[in-house]
């Protein structure tokens, strides 16, 4: 019997090891805590009295892998730094290839842009270009109350990949009887129902036309009627007797003529001709000279003031920017470009480009095309215009208009260039009507 346990029944005795098995799980015990006494001391030596070599060391690693994994996050830090302080000016965006979503970097860092395009319809109006017979031709499809872009496409046969929407190297015709009409009902007192008169023919402009005393083989016609038949010897007497260059060109400034149009890509700036005698000041007021240029985008802008009470929006494409990890980097706001005309203006302007499409220059395109279901309670509202360059090469042939569909819901203004050849290709009236019927079908 064991000693040290005189009372016991004696099993000890038969379990050899018992005593090993006590004293083995004391020792782990002590180890233990030893070990966790050990780290203790430790910890707080280092925290009270740093090593030197310890403090260099650390630092080294650090950098090391400070060089290793943070290039690549400060990179992205400076971009979108740059992209949230200075827009998206920087990018390398190509107007010529613009979709929903699509990728690009910046020194090397993938940003994914979110655009504002229909990619359908954008497709639809490209294949509509392509087939019409044109030399060149473009399209810019925009919605009037906050700017966005729905469709911006070009044609070109000769394939040269250039952006024609941006560019204003095209002769405005008569799309700037808009700014003439505009500045005879805010300088002239005139109103749609004014009665004027022309002699001679429609789209003809002669000295002799322009006289102010009225003939016995004077038209005597309304505003409104000249306008919708783009009438250039009454637009020529308006420019000479009941206004002036500055009005015009106030008028023109307003509508951003001479003036810088903000957008995600850079866009050219339409001119304006300066008349130096009366005839002058005849041909610019109707859209009767070549000196006077504008872009599509610009076109489609002229519309959109005009629908939108006479406030011109920024137009935009790029709807944000963001990073891989999802973070926004920029977010277009809309914003107005400014306020071009009153909306008494406008509402006389939207008058006259209704009656363009009723009674107008473009009544025998959309005659029949008016009846269908989709035109329901729809306003429509178009300027046409055309002439032929310096050398009479080429037909510049312009389609302005606006869409209002019930309830002024997706309202969407259109701006379409036709430029032909020798061979005539398909109308910009009748590119705007296949437009304008994919839309409000779709």
């Amino acid at each position: 019997m064991d000693k040290r346990f005189p009372y016991s029944s004696g099993w000890r005795d038969h379990n050899p090891n018992f005593g090993k098995k006590r004293t083995k799980g004391l020792f782990s015990k002590r180890v233990r805590l030893l070990v966790l006494f050990l780290c203790l001391l430790a910890t707080a030596y280092l925290l009270f009295f740093p090593i030197p070599w310890h403090q260099n060391h650390a630092k080294r690693n650090g950098d090391a892998l400070s060089a290793i994994t943070k290039p690549n996050e400060a990179k992205k830090q400076e971009v979108s730094e740059k992209l949230l302080i200075g827009g998206i000016e920087d990018l390398n965006l190509d107007p010529a290839h613009i979709e929903e979503h699509f990728t690009l970097k910046k020194e090397g860092i993938p940003l994914i842009v979110e655009s504002s395009v229909d990619t359908d319809f954008q497709a639809y109006i490209q294949h509509l270009l392509e087939t019409s017979n044109t030399v060149k031709a473009a399209v810019v499809v925009m919605q009037p109350d906050d700017g966005r872009i729905l469709a911006m496409v070009s044609y070109d046969s000769e394939k040269k990949g250039e952006s024609l929407c941006l560019k204003a190297d095209y002769p405005a015709a008569s799309l700037f009887k808009i700014v003439s009409a505009a500045a005879a009902f805010e300088f002239a007192d005139f109103s749609p129902d004014k009665t004027v008169s022309f002699v001679g023919r429609k789209h003809t402009l002669y000295k002799n036309q322009l006289k102010e005393k009225e003939s016995r083989y004077s038209n005597n016609i309304s505003f409104k009627k000249a306008f919708a038949s783009s009438i250039n010897p009454v637009f020529g007497k308006l420019g000479i007797h009941e206004l002036d260059y500055q009005l015009l060109q106030k008028s023109a400034e307003k509508l951003f003529f001479e003036r810088s149009i903000p957008f995600d890509f850079p866009v050219g700036k339409s001119e304006v001709f300066v008349p130096k005698d009366d005839f002058g000041m005849a041909e610019l007021a109707s859209g009767f000279n070549k000196g006077t240029t504008i872009s599509p985008l610009h076109a489609a802008l002229l519309a959109s003031a005009v629908v939108n009470d006479g406030v011109m929006m920024k137009p935009w494409v790029v709807k944000r920017v963001i990073n891989e990890a999802g973070e926004v980097l920029y977010e277009n706001r809309k914003s107005p470009m400014g306020v071009s005309m009153s909306p008494e203006t406008a509402k006389e302007l939207r008058i006259l480009m209704e009656d363009t499409i009723i009674h107008g220059t473009c009544r025998k395109t959309f005659y029949r095309e008016r009846r269908r279901k989709i035109y329901k309670n729809v306003d429509l509202g178009a300027k046409t215009g055309t002439i032929n360059d310096r050398d009479d090469r080429f037909k510049y042939d312009w389609l302005t208009a606006f869409v209002v569909p019930p309830n002024h819901k997706k309202s969407i203004c259109i701006a379409v260039l036709g430029i032909h050849g020798k061979v005539l290709g398909v109308r910009a009236n009748r590119l705007g009507r296949s437009i304008i019927r994919y839309y409000l079908s779709s």
